[in-house]
């Protein structure tokens, strides 16, 4: 008898799903909102980042910040 071993996702990425849900966007699409910031790239803070999600898009604090955090990760990579 075989096992199957499902990888469980850590880290922000763990919240994408339930943001997908919520907001009714694909991931892809908030990481470009928050790409497409003014600053983005020129030294915006995180912080900045996670106000314009939660401003400008409704989105919680829980949620931006997750999106913000991988996506300044993943650029930083």
């Amino acid at each position: 008898m075989s096992e199957t071993v499902t990888a469980q996702v850590k880290g922000p990425a763990s919240y994408f799903p339930s943001i997908e849900k919520k907001y009714g966007r694909p991931i892809e699409e908030w990481q470009a909102v928050v790409r497409s910031a003014p600053g983005y790239g020129a030294g915006a803070a995180h912080m900045e980042l996670v106000a314009l999600l939660k401003d400008e898009h409704g989105m919680g604090h829980g949620h931006a910040n997750a999106v913000v955090a991988h996506v300044l990760a993943e650029d930083r990579a």
